[in-house]
């Protein structure tokens, strides 16, 4: 059985490997007018796939901001719709994106009140 889905729905073809996941962002344009949020489906090191609030047309200059990572511009490659294709100007490091951000250690990231009752401890 062969895939019989039109190639011309997909973009253009990716160099880089990309990962699946889920993260949240705000788009702009480089002069700071918002164009709405996205959240971005797939990462690699040279761009992202994300469904967005509204269409932003191909050959848009965008800037968005990664958990991570920080602000990151590219060029919209393709957009079918709701959905973009992302050519960063820059490559990134895609797996700085996965990494909890403000990790703390357990004792840190208990809250007040839990911490200061813990058995053993002295109450204050």
């Amino acid at each position: 059985m062969t895939d019989e889905r039109d190639i011309s729905d997909r973009g253009p073809a990716r160099t880089a490997p990309r990962d699946s996941l889920f993260l949240l962002t705000t788009l702009s344009t480089p002069d700071g007018v918002p164009l709405g949020k996205a959240r971005i489906r797939n990462l690699s090191a040279t761009g992202l796939m994300a469904d967005c609030e509204r269409a932003v047309p191909a050959g848009a200059q965008i800037v968005c901001e990664l958990r991570g990572i920080g602000l990151v511009a590219g060029t919209v490659a393709w957009s079918r719709g709701d959905k973009i294709g992302l050519s960063f100007d820059e490559p990134i490091d895609p797996q700085l994106a996965r990494k909890p951000v403000g990790a703390k250690s357990s004792q840190q990231a208990m809250p007040d009140y839990l911490r200061m009752h813990q058995p053993g401890l002295p109450r204050r």
